[in-house]
């Protein structure tokens, strides 16, 4: 173990130059062992945490300005400016008192929206495996200090600069800090002093990512001493952008402002000439100033996206860049892998097939020993099978050990001490090591006996890996990896008794052998090896072939579920596998994907090969695909117009997950790579995760179109209430602080309540939004300005009755008209239902944020009409028991006349009402 360190260590100035040993003796650590707890303590409190400069933690003081930064607060400002002017001290200082609340109840939400988003992005946090205490675990890579050994492979994150000080097979994707595109290989030599960074292959920099090979280094430098840290230091604040569906939500805020100041002009210019007195027309400019600002829109909008992720990250799904949530429900295909996204990644060899032809049953549990085994004859002309069929060779003892060897000398996973077959690293290779211990096979006397001299990584362009283990005389390359690449490569069968060659029908035996076991269900690997007198020689030549090996990976059992929740939702899932088309047909089919026999199977060879191939397209699983491919594949989804998801887990796979319209990383077995490039990360690996994403993606959109359509039709009567009373030369209906008091209430607790709503239980049985579709199309705008117009013909009706019929002064009849517009719009909100919904139990009725909305509403209009002192500001007087059931029954006549309006549209679109008929009719 190390010793406590009493002195600090002086790392050297420039450690690509110095030997790796010097390096590591100069930051005083033993490799072998790592720092101790204490040491790294000590450290930290020296040289601080592991971090860059951080973009900067929005503050309370600033969220409570930016309420003021508006152009909706600035034309409230100018609206009190206006009545100080006019001489109406009460009703300015009531529209200051109204901006302050508005202002306080916008930063409250914000400021748990904003906060909810910063501790989101905290639950996905970068890792390191770090040797401490001499034993390697994982942690957040923030806790790294200089001296701490690193352990990586493909696929990791480097979070600090590191000297590297093993190497095996080692490139890295620097293009983040040098702008190079193409990996550079990595290696333990050190290099001129004063090479460039580009050229500093003893380095791994903080930034940068693995993509082949595994090793260890050193961590020499740390957050802003990195060199990723010396450039990013030169920016002192990184500003949030707002995401395309917050901007198009402003961008619709300033056009209602726009639209609503170029009509108070115009009934300015028609009201003087009419004869109307100047102080009138400019409060009625203030009136219609006031009621053109849609208050709640930026305010629910944020707390809608908020909520929305916290519901997704409570179902494992981390989202990681809120654009994605718009786009998350337009999605109309899913390309998804299957080994631990639709199957459990919970491998087990299940079989064997040995050189000699034989077939040995592994999945018992039990020991598995030399003996009588099952044995399957193989297919004519194949060269190598036993002499006498049904009965086993006499080597078949030793040829079955070979091939477990094979298996376990050429892997990099470990299993966990005890009897189980559980361990750390690739299922598929801990299943190979599980069966190696059944037949007393323990991998680290194996590699005590046969060391490993140097390995050959798994790549995706050869589909092979290697190790080379020196041995009494020579060494051992030993192989495993897909069927067709290591058959291809093997020049000898070994049979047991001796190697024959492999012969042209041998391959198109193995080679069927292989498919057959694929029709089972099984991953199938080949296993080869050979003898070498050197471990400098060129992988993967003159194999002998050992056997075949099949691995069963149960599917998951909620994936058929969901399957079908995407064929409902008209989403098409395809499957993209590097596994072989048989294993994939079979695993298909037993988690429901309905795969036709003559065109539901295509090969990953066809993408890439130019030309036109709409058998792609039309395929429900896409096998032998390696992850090139998968770029082509997206691509040609994109350009049939579909909005595509990937998911993917390998270093390879970032590409694809960044082209992707929504690219989905898994967080059990996926790299700190992968995680990085993905939109979203799947926190339990479950297909069912991704559709639960995609229905809530869907919801969000529909609740942010719901209140957004409710915000906008109750402004919308609010102005043609004052408009046409204007050009009717009568009086005002409104004044411009009950507008103001009506907007507090009505822009944000009921659109505030749509916003969060559960959304429509039946969702996910309409077909993708259409890519691009705005949030208010034109079918939408018919139906704000049909709800408008009904409010404000309500309105307008209860005014003129309440004061020619029911004979009520004009401050009596100003209050009817103002309970009916009150509860006109809070019974408005049940006209926001979905097409399908049924008129009494529904997504509206359903969701408790809307009652709870209305009852406050409903207590605050009754303050509002009889609190001595709050309808003395407003202007407000009791009308009576007459007055207060016209206004009420105005206030029905919109929600009744809006139900017959969603009803129509049912009826004219074959089904639905109300929000999504308008959508239906705009396609």
């Amino acid at each position: 173990m190390t010793a406590q360190r009493t002195a600090q260590p002086v790392p050297l100035e420039q450690p690509w130059a110095a030997p790796a040993e010097r390096v590591v003796e100069s930051l005083d650590v033993v490799a072998a062992d790592g720092l101790a707890e204490a040491e790294v303590a000590r450290r930290q409190r020296i040289h601080g945490a592991n971090r860059l400069q951080q973009i900067e933690r929005r503050s309370a003081l600033r969220i409570l300005a930016d309420q003021f930064a508006s152009l909706m607060m600035l034309l409230l400002a100018a609206a009190a400016a206006l009545a100080f002017a006019l001489g109406h001290t009460v009703d300015g200082v009531a529209i200051l008192v109204v901006i302050a609340i508005n202002a306080a109840i916008g930063f409250f939400v914000e400021l748990r929206g904003t906060r909810s988003m910063e501790a989101l992005h905290k639950l996905v946090e970068v890792d390191a495996r770090v040797r401490r205490g001499g034993s390697v675990a994982r942690m957040p890579a923030e806790g790294l200090v200089p001296g701490d050994i690193v352990v990586f492979e493909g696929g990791d994150l480097i979070s600090a600069d590191l000297r590297v000080i093993e190497a095996a097979n080692l490139q890295a994707d620097e293009s983040t800090l040098t702008g190079e595109s193409v990996p550079v290989d990595k290696s333990v030599d050190a290099v001129d002093a004063q090479a460039p960074v580009a050229d500093r292959s003893s380095m791994l920099h903080g930034g940068t990512a693995v993509t082949r090979g595994s090793g260890e280094g050193v961590v020499v430098a740390i957050g802003l001493a990195t060199e990723l840290g010396k450039v990013s230091s030169l920016v002192a604040r990184t500003a949030s952008e707002a995401t395309p569906l917050e901007r198009r939500l402003q961008t619709l805020g300033r056009r209602l402002i726009w639209a609503t100041l170029a009509l108070t002009a115009t009934l300015a210019v028609v009201g003087l000439a009419l004869g109307r007195d100047l102080a009138l027309m400019l409060q009625i400019a203030v009136a219609l100033a006031v009621a053109a600002v849609p208050e709640g829109l930026p305010v629910v909008a944020t707390i809608a996206l908020a909520r929305g992720m916290w519901r997704m990250a409570r179902q494992n799904v981390l989202v990681s860049r809120l654009s994605a949530v718009e786009t998350l429900g337009a999605t109309g295909v899913i390309c998804t892998d299957k080994t631990g996204t639709l199957t459990e990644n919970r491998m087990t060899a299940t079989r064997i097939v040995l050189g000699s032809g034989e077939e040995v049953a592994l999945d018992s549990g039990e020991e598995i020993a030399p003996g009588p085994v099952e044995w399957n004859a193989p297919a004519s002309g194949g060269g190598n099978a036993p002499a006498h069929p049904g009965s086993p060779s006499a080597a078949h003892g030793a040829l079955l050990r070979r091939a477990l060897e094979t298996a376990v000398l050429c892997n990099n996973a470990s299993l966990d001490p005890g009897d189980g077959a559980s361990g750390t690293g690739d299922p598929l290779e801990v299943a190979l090591l599980a069966a190696g211990r059944r037949a007393g096979i323990d991998r680290a006397a194996l590699l005590a006996a046969h060391p490993q001299e140097r390995a050959e990584a798994f790549d995706t362009a050869t589909r092979m890996m290697a190790t080379f283990h020196r041995r009494d005389r020579g060494f051992l390359e030993a192989v495993k990896g897909a069927p067709e690449q290591v058959i291809a490569a093997c020049a000898a069968v070994d049979t047991g008794e001796r190697a024959q060659p492999m012969s042209a029908s041998a391959r198109e035996h193995w080679l069927a052998a292989s498919a057959r076991m694929g029709e089972g269900g099984l991953r199938v690997l080949a296993l080869a090896r050979r003898e070498l007198a050197s471990p400098d020689a060129q992988p993967y030549r003159d194999l002998v072939l050992v056997g075949l090996v099949g691995l069963a990976d149960p599917p998951r059992r909620d994936v058929a579920s969901a399957i079908d929740e995407c064929r409902a939702a008209g989403i098409r899932v395809v499957m993209v596998t590097g596994d072989q088309p048989a294993t994939a047909r079979h695993v298909a089919r037993a988690v429901g994907l309905r795969v036709d026999d003559a065109s539901g199977v295509a090969h990953g060879s066809a993408l890439g090969a130019g030309g036109e191939h709409p058998e792609l397209l039309d395929a429900t699983i896409v096998a032998r695909v390696d992850p090139a491919q998968k770029l082509d594949l997206i691509a040609m989804h994109q350009a049939s117009g579909m909005i595509v998801a990937m998911t993917g887990d390998g270093v390879n796979d970032a590409p694809a997950l960044k082209k992707a319209d929504i690219g989905v990383a898994m967080g059990q077995r996926g790299t700190q790579v992968a995680r990085e490039a993905a939109d979203m990360v799947l926190m339990d690996d479950a297909f069912g995760s991704i559709v639960f994403a995609v229905r809530q993606g869907r919801v969000i959109f529909d609740n942010i179109r719901k209140f957004v359509v409710y915000l906008v039709s109750c402004n919308v009567s609010e102005i043609m209430v004052v408009s046409l009373a204007t050009l009717a030369n009568a009086p005002l209906p409104l004044l411009p602080l009950q507008i103001l008091y009506l907007n507090l209430i009505t822009d944000v607790f009921p659109a505030l309540a749509l916003g969060v709503g559960p959304g429509d239980p039946r969702i996910m049985s309409r077909p993708p939004r259409p890519a691009g579709e705005p949030i208010l199309t034109g079918a939408h705008w018919l139906a704000i300005a049909a709800y408008g117009a009904l409010i404000t013909a309500a309105v307008l009706c209860a005014f003129a009755a309440a004061h020619y019929a029911l004979g009520l002064s004009i401050r009596q009849a100003v209050t009817v008209s103002f309970i009916a517009l009150a509860f006109a719009q809070l019974l408005h909100t049940f006209n926001m239902r979905d097409a399908a919904s049924p008129l009494l139990v529904n997504e509206i009725t359903r969701n408790g944020y809307v009652w709870g909305a209305l009852a406050l509403c409903t207590a605050l209009i009754l303050l509002a009409v009889h609190l001595p002192g709050l309808a003395l500001v407003l202007r407000l007087e009791s009308p009576g028991a007459q007055g207060w059931a016209l206004a009420l029954a105005a206030a029905c006549a919109p929600l009744l006349l809006g139900q017959l309006f969603g009803a129509a549209s049912r009826r004219r679109c074959g089904q639905g009402s109300g929000i999504r008929s308008a959508t239906a009719n705009s396609r």
